[in-house]
């Protein structure tokens, strides 16, 4: 008697997309494949663990597609259509479902009630393994050869001999590692080159550093070269500037600040929005009115600046310790508004955000198909998540991309399987 064939399926990678991917496979195709993740680390699900400071930003709330699409500096187009067939509201319903109450916080951003990346991983992970999902660590692909008959044979670790296989999902993420890129070249892909995004600023200001620490909830930072300007919560770190406004920033001149090695001026508005020049004017004379006595750097007229970032920006602008408000001259008011909305700085260098860290660039999108997350050049080869060349922003919009094109993925290679 003749036994049938059962379907072999291979995800490569263990993160978000590829157990998505493996997921919606095995919930359509309902065991009747075999379906491997090779995760080629000693862990699964890694960046799932450490984003949103070890809480998971799932998805965002966003409903509006075109809105949605437009945080994704790369891949903006070409997500409109699968996130019509697997929407952000699709995702907070499979979590529910299957165990995992979410929560939106007042910015959007959709985090487990839990408040710990831990729940979204055990959700996985326990339903791969319910599927009969076999997960497999320390396996590194080296080498993808395609058959005649369209399956394909795969080399992993120094094993000798390959294992043959169907269908193949690619999900490794971001193709910044050598292996990566020499996995997709070995199936024919071309990609556009990696480089980092959402990253923060070194700049070398020890007056600046030394506030460390501060944040402000809405800050505009705008870089004049290029032409780029957002606006949002901005953080003062140890080496520079960091926050949800910097990321944007980054994310969105990622190709153009790697050109110049990450050496350019930013300006930064430390009021945000909705301050001009006359308006900050009036709350420095009302100031000089009502308090003149009283030492300039003590404390800030304005509640949106920390004292500390008062003092210093008081002190740039030329006044001195001892000075009282009756002495400010005009000169040093229009110093001390100039440096309100209008401060420079020299960025030197990035640094890179360890939770956030995403990569711009991957399998050039004219060579998916985006109805299925087939490989246009071979067929049976299918990719899903930041291995492709789209990124997005902070806020859960690279976890949405990976579920989104991991589910679309996993179904259709489960149509496969029982056709």
């Amino acid at each position: 008697m003749i036994s049938e064939h059962i379907p072999r399926v291979i995800i490569i990678g263990g993160g978000a997309a590829g157990f998505f991917g493996a997921i919606a496979c095995a919930e359509n195709v309902k065991g009747k494949a075999d379906i491997n993740i090779l995760e080629s680390g000693s862990h699964f699900l890694t960046k799932v663990k450490i984003s949103g400071g070890g809480r998971c930003n799932v998805t965002h709330e966003m409903e509006d597609k075109i809105n949605f699409v437009g945080h994704y500096p790369r891949g903006k187009r070409e997500l409109i259509g699968p996130l019509s067939r697997w929407s952000q509201e699709d995702t907070v319903w499979w979590f529910k479902e299957n165990g995992v109450e979410l929560k939106t916080e007042s910015d959007g951003r959709v985090f487990p009630v839990s408040d710990t990346s831990q729940t979204v991983i055990n959700c996985l992970t326990d339903t791969a393994e319910e599927k009969k999902i076999r997960l497999n660590n320390k396996c590194r692909v080296n080498r993808i050869v395609k058959s005649d008959d369209d399956s394909f044979r795969i080399w992993v670790n120094k094993q000798k001999d390959p294992i043959a296989v169907d269908y193949l999902l690619i999900a490794t993420g971001g193709i910044r590692s050598a292996s990566s890129r020499n996995l997709l070249e070995s199936i024919g892909h071309e990609f556009s080159s990696p480089v980092p995004s959402l990253f923060t600023f070194e700049i070398d200001d020890n007056k600046l550093i030394e506030l460390s620490g501060l944040s402000l909830s809405s800050a505009c930072v705008s870089i004049k070269s290029l032409g780029i300007r957002s606006t949002g919560p901005l953080l003062i770190t140890h080496w520079g500037l960091s926050g949800p406004v910097v990321l944007k920033i980054s994310a969105l001149g990622a190709r153009k600040l790697e050109q110049v090695n990450y050496q350019f001026k930013i300006q930064v508005n430390w009021l945000g929005e909705g301050w001009s020049f006359q308006k900050i004017r009036k709350v420095i004379e009302s100031e000089r009115n009502k308090n003149g006595v009283r030492k300039i750097l003590k404390k800030s007229p304005l509640k949106e600046i920390p004292n500390r970032l008062w003092g210093r920006i008081v002190l740039k602008a030329g006044t001195e310790e001892e000075q009282t408000w009756s002495e400010l001259t005009k000169e040093i008011a229009t110093n001390i508004v100039d440096l309100l909305i209008t401060e420079e700085f020299l960025v030197s260098g990035k640094s890179l955000n360890k939770e956030e860290f995403v990569t711009c660039g991957g399998v050039l999108m004219r060579d998916v198909d985006l109805r299925t997350m087939e490989s246009r050049l071979v067929r049976n080869l299918f990719f899903a998540g930041e291995v492709m060349d789209i990124d997005g922003l902070t806020g859960g919009f690279n976890f949405q991309s990976a579920w989104t094109t991991g589910r679309i993925a996993g179904e259709e290679i489960a149509l496969r399987c029982l056709s």
